[in-house]
């Protein structure tokens, strides 16, 4: 396609690099989500929802990670390297050690199974934070349809020391994506809504981090249109890349729409890799693409 980049804010000239070309790394998803950068491999890794499996990409070639995945839907890094995957049809979330074994981290809330969690991040102080909407559990292409045994779809923190599970956010029809601003002062997260690209809300919601485990004013930080946040990551200087109808729109730390890159395919989520992080990465239904930005993903969240 023709230049990628829709300009809104003379701001976003300095995000994007006007050289590289938007690409399309691989076809051949069912839903594609929960894109994660493995530096010290060179190795880029996401989820195949209803196709019930992980995909490797590397220099070029893509391969299966793992199969079947409990239709796996977020996934991210811990601070030891190891990865953490939401698995919908497992309604848990999950640690792959360095040895390939698989530890449950988190699988019910007081004494009753979460949903299907669906998008995780980490904390600097090694604390998991996972949303937990059903999607997973309302059909048999996501998931597994089931009962909602939660009587709602929360944001919950997983304490480093003892594993705890503590409930930190209520207020979202349907959280989807999250992340931490670069301080982590700042708590993120996409309210999709029930019938999420459909209708209902389609926006980000921003938190101020109070202590270890809590938040405290919640408001709505940016409107996202067409389309629904699906999943976003930050940059180290706090502007916020988020899934769109019609591609990735990038937001200002104030909350202003700055640009967008456009994409033929909507897309689901995205992340940073490459060398120096500066690779973004994005999945869509049916395809991975990629485009270089003159930005620097932020390790935290």
């Amino acid at each position: 396609m023709d230049d990628p980049f829709e300009i809104h804010e003379e701001e976003f000239r300095r995000c994007i690099l006007m050289g590289p070309a938007l690409e399309k790394l691989y076809t051949g998803t069912q839903f594609g989500e929960g894109p994660v950068w493995f530096g010290d491999h060179n190795t880029f890794i996401w989820s195949d929802i209803p196709g019930n499996r992980l995909l490797r990409y590397v220099d070029g070639q893509v391969s299966v990670f793992r199969s079947p995945s409990n239709h796996t839907n977020g996934n991210t890094r811990d601070r030891q390297g190891r990865l953490l995957s939401c698995e919908h049809s497992g309604r848990r979330v999950t640690r792959t050690e360095h040895d390939g074994s698989i530890t449950v981290i988190a699988d019910s809330y007081k004494g009753k199974r979460l949903n299907s969690p669906n998008d995780i991040v980490v904390k600097s102080d090694n604390s998991i934070w996972f949303t937990d909407p059903a999607y997973g559990i309302m059909n048999d292409w996501e998931g597994i349809k089931a009962p909602q045994e939660q009587p709602g779809n929360y944001v919950y923190r997983v304490d480093p020391h003892n594993g705890a599970l503590t409930l930190v956010v209520e207020d979202c029809e349907f959280p989807n994506g999250l992340a931490f601003s670069p301080d982590e002062k700042i708590l993120y997260v996409s309210d999709t809504g029930f019938t999420e690209r459909q209708g209902g809300p389609h926006h980000i919601r921003a938190y101020d981090v109070v202590g270890e485990a809590k938040v405290a004013r919640s408001r709505v930080f940016a409107e996202v249109n067409p389309g629904c946040s699906d999943g976003f990551r930050l940059d180290t200087e706090g502007y916020i890349w988020t899934s769109a109808g019609d591609g990735v729109h990038v937001f200002s730390p104030g909350g202003a729409l700055l640009g967008r890159i456009k994409v033929p395919e909507y897309i689901t989520n995205v992340t940073f890799g490459g060398p120096r992080r500066s690779r973004l990465f994005m999945t869509g239904p049916n395809s991975l693409w990629a485009i270089y930005v003159n930005r620097t993903g932020c390790l935290v969240g």
